[in-house]
């Protein structure tokens, strides 16, 4: 199967539509200030014990997630703010120009491409038509590599902010009382929090005001599938089933159907 892309966007906005779109905690705040809303996404993993150094994949979920624990088993959260619309993105303009372009999310700056390195660009898998990848428009990726090089270094920023803001999502977890989270590859637990209560928290953590002491959280999983929580609580950890009066607090996004 080929992996040389060449690409250009139509201009069709279906990449803009019915999405939650990463943010950094800089662009939540702007994202916040003009209006929007933004939710916490929450996964985690279990973590018995440092991988092997040869392990990239998970080295690099390493490096974007936080330690803590869930009953007695080693844990490490990760946290996604993410920008959520549905219909067409707040800033899309008539013409299906962005009204915010020169200020929008680098996750749009990066699009069709992938952030994470272990994950395949697939055109299939992408909202643009077949005519933005048509063969002879500009060149993306060549033999799986990117060739495109402001795309390329639009990732490493990226991925060096996900890097750098790992302890400051932490923090805005203990601000906000968020403590549950969906176990990595089977979904998110998401977060609505109020809009005003998220702007005074990032606000805080942006102007380096430092937040109250507290002890390390422990987490709790939520699945929706019974064969995971009775295998995280065979393990030590705190996990109970997704339950409908559970979106009082937040909502559970699985990517599997429910099992009982």
């Amino acid at each position: 199967m080929t992996t040389d892309y060449d690409f250009q966007c139509t201009m069709c906005a279906k990449c803009c539509h019915d999405l939650r779109l990463p943010l950094t905690l800089t662009e939540a705040l702007a994202w916040l200030e003009r209006g929007n809303d933004v939710q916490i996404l929450c996964d985690a993993s279990p973590w018995l014990e440092e991988p092997p150094a040869d392990n990239l994949q998970a080295a690099y979920r390493r490096r974007r997630t936080f330690p803590t624990t869930s009953g007695t088993l080693p844990t490490r959260v990760a946290v996604i703010l993410a920008a959520t619309f549905a219909g067409p993105c707040p800033n899309l303009r008539a013409d299906n120009h962005c009204g915010i372009y020169d200020q929008r999310p680098l996750i749009c700056r990066i699009y069709p491409a992938e952030i994470n390195p272990f994950i395949e660009l697939t055109p299939a898998h992408k909202a643009c038509p077949p005519e933005a990848w048509t063969p002879g428009l500009p060149p993306l990726s060549r033999a799986g590599k990117l060739v495109d090089e402001r795309i390329h270094a639009t990732i490493q920023q990226s991925r060096a902010i996900a890097e750098s803001e790992v302890q400051a999502r932490q923090q805005l977890c203990g601000l906000l009382g968020i403590d549950h989270a969906a176990i990595w590859n089977e979904g998110f637990v998401a977060y609505s929090p109020a809009r005003a209560e998220l702007l005074t928290a990032l606000r805080q953590l942006s102007n380096g005001i430092p937040t109250p002491a507290r002890s390390p959280a422990a987490w709790h999983f939520v699945s929706n599938r019974r064969t995971t929580v009775e295998a995280l609580s065979s393990v030590g950890a705190s996990s109970s089933p997704a339950q409908t009066n559970d979106t009082a607090r937040f909502e559970y996004l699985g990517f599997f159907p429910t099992s009982e």
